[in-house]
C-alpha cells in the first residue's frame, strides 16, 4: 500500500521528526520568521520552509506577512485530533504508573521492615 501524502492530514504531517521539531519551536505561541526557526533548529532555510509549508497545508501553522517577513505561528487546535487519538491509549500509561508506584511502595515497606528487624537483633 502506498504511503499517504504528508499533506493529507495532521497525522501524516507530524510523522516526520523534523516537522515535530518545527512545531516545538512554535509551541510557545509566538510568531517566528523562517530565519528565526532556522537559527533555533540549525536546519537549512529551504528545509525549514519546506516543513513549514507542509504544516501550513494541514492547518497546523498559519502565516502572516509583516513587511518583508512571513511570520509563522502554531495553530495548536489543529493538533487536537492527535491528542484525542493518543488519549485513547492513556490507560496503558496510567496502569503502568500504578504498578510502578505499588512496587516502589512495597519495596520501601520491605526495607523498613528489614531495617527494624535488624535493629531488634
Amino acid at each position: 500500500m502506498a504511503r499517504a501524502a504528508t499533506t493529507t492530514d495532521v497525522f501524516n504531517a507530524v510523522a516526520e521528526p523534523r516537522r515535530r521539531e518545527v512545531i516545538a519551536v512554535l509551541a510557545d505561541g509566538r510568531e517566528y520568521a523562517v530565519g528565526e526557526v532556522v537559527g533555533r533548529l540549525r536546519m537549512s532555510q529551504p528545509t525549514v520552509s519546506k516543513h513549514l509549508g507542509v504544516l501550513r497545508k494541514v492547518g497546523v501553522v498559519s502565516v502572516i506577512k509583516r513587511g518583508q517577513h512571513r511570520m509563522y505561528r502554531l495553530n495548536g487546535a489543529e493538533l487536537k485530533p492527535l491528542h484525542d487519538w493518543v488519549k485513547t491509549f492513556e490507560r496503558y500509561w496510567t496502569h503502568q504508573l500504578g504498578q510502578i508506584k505499588e512496587r516502589a511502595e512495597r519495596k520501601a515497606l520491605e526495607q523498613i521492615i528489614s531495617t527494624d528487624t535488624k535493629k531488634e537483633t
